[in-house]
This record gives structure tokens, C-alpha cells and sequence, in this order.
């Protein structure tokens, strides 16, 4: 399971998209919205993205993650739009017969994402300003919605 949504992430259905009776590890992460950022507060974070090609990286980066470790299945989905306050932005699982590995690629898998995924996420702060924010791309010019 590889998606972009933007409806709310169900955990529970991830960590099934991954579970597997070879398996004695299943890693879920969940990435969500914290209300401070330093002391910085946030209202709502919201996410854009190049469907298509984050779509495509995002598989790619799964199947990289089942070459390099012992990896079962692996689950990646990104929210789009609006997020508030605690609900999950993303979702990275990974099943593996031990929990070494499934850490390890859980994490890999997470920080590469983060990097490569054409997913721009915008913060809404509570003092009324906003910042595009995303470490490794800027966003298109002239991008201003979902694709």
C-alpha cells in the first residue's frame, strides 16, 4: 500500500497492509501535528504535492527498502491538505521476520521520503504567519494546490 490521501490515516489499516505471519516485526510510524514548533505555535499544517511523481518516489523508495533489508511489506501514505493538531501526516510501516531490520528500514524509509518525495508541507502559525517548509525541495512555481 503506497498512497496519497487526503483523508484522515487509519493506522490500524496500515499496520494490517503490512502484517504477515512470516514476520515477527512490524515498525509503524506515525509523523503528526505537534502544537509547538520551539515556541512557535501552530495552528494546522497543510500539505501539497506533486501527485504523480510523489506517487512514484514514494514506490520506489519502498522497493529500495525490500532490496536493502529482509523486508516483508512495506506501507507508505501521505496526507494531503489539511492537518490539525495531532492527526498523522504520515504513515511509514514495515514488516520484517526480526525487529533490527524493520527499524532500520522503517527509519531509512522515513528520512528519504522526507528528502526525495515532492510533498510540501506549509505551517499555519497562530500568530497568523505561514512558512512552506520541506528540507530537501522547494515548491514549483506557480504550485499552489494538490495535483
Amino acid at each position: 500500500m503506497i498512497e496519497l490521501t487526503e483523508s484522515q490515516i487509519d493506522a490500524e489499516r496500515i499496520r494490517l497492509a503490512v502484517s504477515s505471519p512470516k514476520c515477527g516485526a512490524i515498525v509503524l510510524f506515525l509523523g503528526t501535528t505537534r502544537q509547538f514548533t520551539d515556541a512557535k505555535e501552530t495552528l494546522t499544517l497543510s500539505y501539497t504535492a506533486y501527485g504523480p511523481m510523489a506517487q512514484s518516489q514514494m514506490e520506489k523508495l519502498a522497493a529500495q527498502a525490500q532490496a536493502r533489508w529482509p523486508v516483508e511489506k512495506c506501507a507508505i501514505a501521505h496526507r494531503l491538505g489539511e492537518v490539525p493538531i495531532g492527526e498523522a501526516s504520515v504513515a511509514v510501516a514495515v514488516s520484517s521476520p526480526h525487529r533490527r531490520d524493520a527499524f532500520e528500514a522503517a527509519s531509512w524509509l522515513m528520512d528519504r521520503l522526507k528528502e526525495l518525495v515532492p510533498v510540501w508541507k506549509k505551517e499555519h502559525w497562530a500568530d497568523g504567519g505561514t512558512d512552506w517548509v520541506h528540507p530537501g525541495l522547494s515548491p514549483p512555481a506557480g504550485q499552489n494546490g494538490v495535483q
